[in-house]
C-alpha cells in the first residue's frame, strides 16, 4: 500500500532489505484482512525482547490499530519488553504510546536485548 504510492520512501531498495531481515527471522509483519483482501498493517524488526516498528497502514477505517492491537498482544504473550514506535502520535497514544526520556530509553533497550524472545513462536504465556 505505501510502496504503490506516486511519492514513498519504501524504494526497490528499502524492500529488498527487509525481505532479507525477514528471510533471516528478524522482520515481521501483522496484517489485516477483510473480504480477502489485506486492509492494513505494521512491519518492523525484531530483536531480543525489542520489536521496532517501522510502518503502518490502512486502506479501511481502523485496520492498522487492529494490527497494532495484535502486534501489541503478540509481543507481551512472548514477552517483549519494548515496542519502538519511532514516534510518539495521537494515534499511538491512544493505545498507551508514550515518549521517555533518551537515557532512559538506551537503559530499556540494552534490557530488552539480552533476552531471548522469539516473534514467530508459539505464545510463552497462557491465553485468557
Amino acid at each position: 500500500a505505501c510502496s504503490d504510492r506516486d511519492e514513498t520512501w519504501i524504494t526497490d531498495d528499502i524492500i529488498g532489505s527487509y525481505v532479507a531481515l525477514h528471510r533471516l527471522g528478524f522482520a515481521h509483519s501483522v496484517e489485516t484482512w477483510q473480504d480477502g483482501a489485506l486492509v492494513g498493517g505494521l512491519y518492523g524488526v525484531a530483536m531480543g525482547g525489542a520489536f521496532f516498528g517501522e510502518s503502518m497502514f490502512h486502506t479501511v477505517s481502523d485496520a492498522s490499530k487492529v494490527a497494532l492491537v495484535a502486534l501489541v498482544e503478540r509481543l507481551r504473550a512472548r514477552g517483549f519488553v519494548l515496542l519502538d514506535t519511532q514516534w510518539v502520535t495521537p494515534h499511538l497514544t491512544q493505545f498507551g504510546g508514550i515518549e521517555i526520556p533518551r537515557a532512559e530509553y538506551f537503559d530499556r533497550l540494552a534490557a530488552a536485548l539480552t533476552l531471548t524472545c522469539r516473534f514467530d513462536e508459539p505464545s510463552t504465556t497462557p491465553s485468557s
